[in-house]
């Protein structure tokens, strides 16, 4: 019984393991893909996919620099923060306790030859902030954030 168990319990990460590459991976309010590219073709892409989308960059931060510090062998990790100064002023204004969660953010990080982007789901911010006013915006967001993890995976 304790090995059906064991067997039991790793079937959800078995099937993240086996999932299909270029599907986008909800875990647990979790947006993750991974790309068949090399870090830096892969920050340039996204990017470029976070343009697309409307977005502005605002800044692109190395952590690595703070990991290998810590004894952490990744020599690639980033979170890119944008977003569209005029939401982002209006929402801030009107809902202070957003603050924290603006702008936008995605990480993205090497993983030997692929790289993996990840990012909150902004529909996880319903359950934070129950005005109904929210919710379009939220909805947005993720809409977006799907959209922004599509284009990685196709030349357009």
């Amino acid at each position: 019984m304790k090995r059906l168990t064991k067997w039991f319990l790793l079937l959800p990460l078995c099937a993240v393991l086996i999932a299909p590459a270029a599907a986008v991976q909800p875990i647990h309010g979790l947006l993750m893909i991974r790309v068949q590219q090399p870090f830096p073709e892969a920050m340039a892409k996204l990017q470029q996919s976070i343009v697309k989308q409307g977005y502005t960059l605002i800044r692109v931060q190395r952590v690595d620099v703070g990991l290998t510090k810590s004894g952490y062998k990744t020599a690639q990790y980033r979170i890119v923060f944008f977003g569209k100064a005029k939401e982002v002023d209006h929402l801030a204004k009107a809902y202070p306790d957003l603050i924290p969660f603006l702008p936008l953010k995605l990480a993205i990080f090497a993983e030997g030859n692929e790289s993996i982007v990840v990012g909150a789901n902004p529909l996880v911010y319903e359950d934070m902030f129950p005005d109904k006013r929210l919710r379009p915006q939220f909805r947005a967001w993720s809409a977006d954030f799907h959209k922004i993890l599509d284009r990685m995976q196709y030349n357009d």
